[in-house]
C-alpha cells in the first residue's frame, strides 16, 4: 500500500512486511523518484505506484495486493488487455471503470514498470498478468473498495464459470447507462 502525503512524498509498505501485522512506526517513506527518505528499505514494488501517481496526480492512494481470485483472474490467458473484467455486475464499471492488463514481467523489474506506466493515465485499475492487482483511488478508502471490489468480482466470474449457465453480461447500453451516472 502507498499513500501521498500533502508533501508530495509517499508512506509505504515496506519491503516483506504483513499487512496483517504492520505498524505505522515500520512504514517507509520515499520521494517521488523513490528515493528513501526515512524508515526501512521500501518495497520494490513502491516503483509501480510511483508510475501509477506520475500519470494520474489525483490518486492519492494505491493498493497492490496478491489476492486469490484477482491474481488467479490475473493469470487466464483469454482476457482482454484492454478491459479485463467484461461487465457482469454494474460495481466493477462504476469504481473502476476498465481495468488493463499489464504484460507479464519479473516483479519489481523496470520492464514492468515501464509498461505499467505506458497505459496508466486515466485508469485506476490494473492486473498485472500472472501477478496480481493494482489499485489506485483518491483517498486509502477508495482504493481499499476499489480493490476489494475487484477481488469480489474475480470470484465471482469464477463462480458462474463453474456454473452449467452462461453468464448474463451487461450490454453496451447498460454500460453507458453506469458511466454517465457515476
Amino acid at each position: 500500500m502507498s499513500l501521498v502525503l500533502p508533501d508530495n512524498t509517499v508512506i509505504t509498505t515496506p519491503t516483506g512486511s504483513c499487512l496483517g501485522t504492520l505498524d505505522v512506526d515500520e512504514l517507509s517513506k520515499v520521494d517521488m523518484s523513490g528515493n528513501l527518505i526515512e524508515g526501512p528499505r521500501a518495497t520494490k514494488e513502491v516503483k509501480l505506484h510511483l508510475a501509477v501517481y506520475r500519470q494520474n496526480p489525483d490518486f492519492k492512494a494505491i493498493v497492490h495486493l496478491h489476492s486469490t481470485y484477482a491474481t488467479a483472474y490475473s493469470c487466464l490467458d483469454s482476457i482482454n488487455v484492454e478491459d479485463a473484467i467484461k461487465p457482469f455486475t454494474p460495481y466493477v464499471v462504476m469504481r473502476m471503470g476498465k481495468v488493463k492488463v499489464v504484460p507479464y514481467h519479473k516483479p519489481g523489474s523496470d520492464s514492468l514498470v515501464a509498461d505499467l506506466e505506458s497505459i496508466a493515465k486515466g485508469y485506476k485499475a490494473f492486473l498485472l498478468a500472472n501477478h496480481g492487482p493494482v489499485i489506485a483511488g483518491k483517498t486509502l478508502t477508495e482504493a481499499l473498495n476499489n480493490a476489494e471490489e475487484l477481488e469480489a468480482t474475480c470470484r465471482l466470474f469464477f463462480i458462474l464459470s463453474n456454473s452449467n449457465k452462461s453468464i448474463r453480461y451487461l450490454s453496451d447500453n447498460e454500460i453507458q447507462e453506469l458511466i454517465n451516472h457515476a
